[in-house]
């Protein structure tokens, strides 16, 4: 079969949804010769900022000399940025090839979507011979597919409610999800909050906690990001990062003293966090003379941290581009958007099937100016000219305006996970 028939069996699969458990992924990868313990392990978790986190950590192995992995989900625009490997994500035909081998073993074994993913990336890291991999966590981590990993460091960035249905309806229930990437005796850095700290402790890790054993202060550089302080049992650092909003420095910050903990050069830490790039997370684009920011903030936290974050930038009211999956805590996620709202033009991501319908949304934007649109297209052809813009709710709705506004063909497949 062609490399594109496989990734449709693979796209299929999400239908099926998300199913906790971690014997088939190990099963799976069993029978790959486990690949995964051809090069160490590093997962990173939490509610929010995972991505970013993990990025920044890989651009810091990377600028130490490590060939290093990078594995993200889900991806905004093609599948293989799912698999990064020293900064390149990696050649489609080399991840579909790969997918082949995959495939027929992971029928036999039943694995899921994410499952299937998480142990490709392993085959297609252990092939390209890397030394580390920065694995982001899919959903929790007790059960995730990539916690078949035995990391030698584990992150948690912060805990907050999302995937309820799932996890847990209490913040303490989801922490203590999350923490099953935590490994008894072993390194783990943490930004969750105090209340936290004893479900995490009781993972017997060796756990740092932000504001316990380490601590980290950032000051803005406005639109170039900031300069950031930590303060590590492993030593004292100061480095700048292009991450946007105090939650974007507080991920930098988290993945900089890791880096310390792993033994890593202060020069490489500067280095790496400053060429660290996230797409789609407050990025920047141009459009007909003005410009759009992509944020995936898709929960409650999420859209209060860039709300944070542009009033620290000083922007005022501006036109609103939103989108979200029905299954979110839309009231939340609206609420904290509301007050930077000019105007809002309601839309929805044509390949997501979990996106709700834009005259459903109408309710949580009250007093405000609204323009409904079908297509994340129309959406941006509602836009006056020369304005700054804020699009988010969704990370499948910046998958798909990214492509728009940098010219680009985006994936024309369903996206469930």
């Amino acid at each position: 079969m062609s490399g594109p028939e496989h990734l449709d069996w693979l796209f299929a699969r999400q239908r099926f949804g998300v199913w906790p458990g971690l014997e088939r992924v190990h099963a799976l990868l069993a029978a790959l010769g486990r690949p995964q313990d051809r090069f160490r392990a590093i997962l990173v978790g939490g509610t929010n900022g995972k991505g970013s986190t993990a990025a920044t950590l890989a651009s810091v192995l990377r600028a130490a000399g490590e060939r290093t992995g990078l594995f993200t989900s889900p991806h905004l625009t093609r599948f293989s940025e799912r698999f990064v490997v020293d900064g390149q994500e990696l050649p489609a035909g080399q991840v579909l090839a790969a997918l082949g081998r995959v495939r027929p073993l992971a029928e036999t074994y039943e694995a899921s979507f994410f499952e299937v993913v998480t142990a490709l990336g392993c085959l297609l890291f252990a092939e390209a011979e890397v030394q580390t991999a920065v694995m982001e966590v899919g959903l929790g981590g007790r059960l995730d597919a990539t916690n078949a990993l035995d990391p030698v460091l584990s992150l948690l960035t912060n805990v907050g409610l999302d995937h309820t249905a799932i996890l847990g309806d209490t913040v303490q229930a989801i922490a203590a999800e999350k923490a099953g990437i935590l490994r008894a005796g072993r390194p783990a850095l943490t930004g969750a909050s105090p209340d936290l700290w004893p479900v995490l402790d009781g993972a017997g890790a060796e756990l740092w906690a932000a504001a316990r054993e380490w601590r980290w202060e950032a000051e803005s550089l406005g639109w170039e990001g900031h300069a950031v302080e930590i303060q590590t049992p492993a030593g004292d650092l100061s480095f700048r990062t292009p991450l946007l909003g105090r939650h974007g420095a507080g991920n930098a910050a988290l993945a900089a003293a890791a880096a310390l903990r792993l033994g890593l050069p202060a020069g490489a830490v500067r280095e790496g966090a400053a060429g660290t790039r996230w797409p789609g997370r407050l990025e920047r684009l141009p459009w007909r003379g003005g410009q759009v920011l992509l944020d995936g903030a898709h929960n409650p936290d999420g859209a209060q941290a860039v709300a944070a974050a542009l009033a620290d930038l000083g922007t005022g009211p501006l036109p609103l581009v939103f989108g979200a999956a029905e299954d979110k805590d839309l009231e939340g996620v609206a609420a904290a958007l509301r007050p930077l709202a000019s105007r809002v033009i309601l839309t929805r991501a044509a390949l997501s099937p979990r996106a709700a319908e834009p005259y459903t949304l109408a309710r949580l934007f009250p007093g405000l100016p609204l323009t409904l649109t079908r297509t994340p297209e129309e959406a941006l052809g509602a836009l006056p000219p020369g304005a700054q813009v804020l699009a988010c709710g969704s990370l499948y709705l910046v998958g798909e305006l990214r492509p728009l506004l940098l010219g680009e063909v985006g994936e024309a497949r369903e996206r469930w996970q």
